[in-house]
């Protein structure tokens, strides 16, 4: 339990407090409406399916004010910034901000549904009530507007009219139809499988927020219309005073977004003969193409990620991609690796370019903070990436580097440890140069001890066993060319982690990962169980990339 409330207590604590919120939001608003004097009559209408309405709704003006906010990604890098010289633990609740983004989307889904199917019933039960079905007394307050001076509560006014017809001909039924089948929209095309296989349709789909959103300001309208009709003075009529505020900070991203699009973006390349920065595209092995581009004021710390935006493929798609350049470098560079349709386009646009030719227009958004910014923060850290998942680990050992070589005096970390699984070999080989220069340094300075890496082959084949077998005495390995030879299979991570806290009893350790969600949930077991919860010993902390 101690080590859970290491790594989880203040993320679970702020889970509790929104989640309490919103049960607060629903019971009093289900009571107000449920017990109310002034919905006396309302309520012999309809019964408990007018509270069964309203309490979701308030749970609903609640979460759309929250939905937007972890998507500002320039407002969560000026909080990150902000919390510089504040916890850690604050820090960290950033880097969840997809996580928060999902788990009120489902909310939304949910208080959406009982609203919906509420509604329905208030309007059959409305138009029962209209034809006579019922007591008399709903009879009578149904009639009620049908002579003149007087209200009416019961907004159905033609007695043969068909509930389905009201539905459609209503501001707020037109508007909670589109509503309702933007978010299925929305939430069916953000699977994983559709994510991952179909970016495109998740991309476009998820545009769908402005119709949503819009919709929702004019459904309260349409609603408070007939809240008047109703004697109710406080309902769904309040939705754009809840929305109004997180709608004008994400207007003012988008525009940022915008004006960092327009700003020129050159491609860079190194001569021969001199250094002059011109523009440089690299093809690397296992289809990864590396771009080093250059921007006028353009910052990055370690770790830190930028989305492009390539107009000769799509002018509205924006994709993420981790920085692998240093912050100590002159330009920044990005490794794409084909993975889809978009990356596969940009791929054969750069190798069909003329040699020395600039690449074309592309945008950039960024930089935006990660986990990964804090890993100099703590006194040893542990660095796993699979796959592409290496990029954000390249931009920090980069920089450590280029510390060395400058005697950097601020430099706290004494300890890295450097794991990286990959199902292929030809993966190894942009990284392994890094690695091999990283070795000589380390030994020149007398300090073999500060990084320690494990590179881990989970794919083979019968002729690359042979191979390996010919070539296994030789000094180096036969697949990355280092003096650590490569590993086969995948980590035991129970020891790992057992000889990291043997090797620093009483330190702080960063674990931080760039990989699957499935190694995720490993590394963060394991952080809590090789946790000391006595504050002398080593504790573990795990960060994780999210994008």
């Amino acid at each position: 339990m101690g080590n859970c409330i290491i790594n989880n207590g203040f993320t679970s604590f702020m889970l509790v407090v929104w989640m309490a919120i919103n049960i607060f939001l629903f019971v009093w608003y289900y009571f107000f409406y449920d017990l109310g004097d002034q919905f006396f009559y309302t309520r012999h209408l309809l019964g408990s399916a007018l509270a069964w309405a309203r309490a979701p709704a308030a749970v609903l003006n609640f979460n759309c004010m929250l939905i937007l906010l972890p998507v500002c990604r320039n407002l969560l890098s000026l909080i990150r910034g902000s919390f510089v010289c504040c916890s850690r633990t604050m820090r960290k609740q950033l880097d969840k901000n997809l996580s928060f983004h999902k788990l009120v989307a489902y909310t939304i889904a949910l208080m959406t549904a009982v609203h919906m199917i509420a509604h329905l019933l208030n309007v059959e039960w409305y138009n029962n009530s209209r034809q006579g079905v019922y007591d008399k007394l709903s009879t009578a307050l149904s009639n009620l507007a049908d002579t003149e001076n007087t209200t009416y509560l019961n907004p159905i006014r033609i007695t043969s009219l068909i509930p389905t017809y009201f539905v459609f001909t209503t501001i707020a039924g037109l508007t909670g139809i589109i509503i309702t089948l933007s978010l299925i929209l929305i939430i069916t095309s953000s699977m994983e499988v559709i994510r991952r296989s179909y970016f495109e349709v998740f991309w476009y789909t998820h545009h769908l927020f402005i119709i949503f959103f819009a919709g929702l300001v004019f459904h309260g309208a349409g609603l408070s219309n007939k809240c008047q009709f109703n004697h109710i003075s406080t309902c769904f009529s309040q939705t754009w005073m809840w929305v109004i505020g997180p709608m004008v900070l994400y207007i003012c991203e988008r525009v940022l977004r915008f004006i960092r699009y327009l700003q020129i973006v050159k491609y860079r390349k190194v001569y021969s003969t001199d250094s002059s920065l011109i523009g440089c595209i690299v093809m690397r092995p296992s289809k990864v193409l590396e771009l080093q581009m250059v921007k006028s004021g353009f910052k990055m710390e370690v770790g830190q990620y930028v989305f492009l935006n390539c107009p000769a493929i799509s002018q509205l798609e924006w994709h993420p991609f981790t920085m692998t350049s240093a912050p100590e470098e002159d330009f920044f560079s990005v490794h794409i690796r084909s993975a889809g349709d978009w990356t596969n386009k940009l791929i054969d646009i750069m190798q069909k370019l003329p040699e020395g030719a600039q690449g074309p227009k592309m945008g950039v958004d960024g930089p935006f903070g990660t986990a990964s910014e804090d890993v100099f923060d703590y006194e040893v850290s542990m660095l796993v990436g699979a796959g592409i998942g290496v990029t954000p680990f390249a931009s920090i050992l980069k920089s450590i580097w280029y510390k060395f070589k400058n005697s950097n005096p601020k430099l706290r970390t004494r300890k890295i440890y450097f794991y990286w699984l990959c199902r292929e070999t030809h993966a190894f080989e942009w990284f392994a140069d890094l690695l091999q220069v990283l070795e000589r340094e380390m030994e020149e300075r007398g300090m073999v001890d500060f990084l320690t890496y494990k590179l881990y082959l989970t794919g083979w084949d019968q002729s690359h066993v042979d191979h390996v077998k010919v070539r296994f005495d030789e000094d180096t390995d036969v697949v990355t060319g280092l003096k650590q030879k490569t590993h086969y299979g995948r980590p035991v991570w129970d020891k790992e982690f057992e000889q990291v806290r043997k090797e620093n009893p009483t330190s702080v350790v960063g674990t931080f990962l760039c990989g699957p969600e499935a190694l995720g949930k490993v590394l963060e077991k394991k952080c809590a169980k090789y946790s000391d919860v006595d504050p002398r010993k080593t504790k573990f902390y795990f960060n994780k990339e999210n994008f």
